[in-house]
């Protein structure tokens, strides 16, 4: 939609709601710039935790808790 629609649109509204738009832009720009502080963070590559945890080799052993069920 082209800024002059908008403008004609706008200047047809009541000073009310005139507020409200001018609330919802407001809103709609701090959700844009929530998006994009969002958008901006690095994003950890894949195998960055490498080396970082190790599984023991009883890992596939069944717990002692689960015993009497199985």
């Amino acid at each position: 939609m082209e800024n002059i629609s908008l403008y004609n649109k706008l200047s047809s509204l009541p000073d009310q709601m005139k507020a409200e738009v001018g609330d919802f832009i407001e809103f709609l720009l701090s959700k844009a710039k929530k998006d994009k502080t969002i958008a901006d963070k690095p994003r950890p590559k894949f195998g960055s935790g490498k080396g970082m945890f190790i599984i023991g080799p009883e890992f596939d052993e069944p717990l002692e808790d689960f015993k009497e069920y199985m």
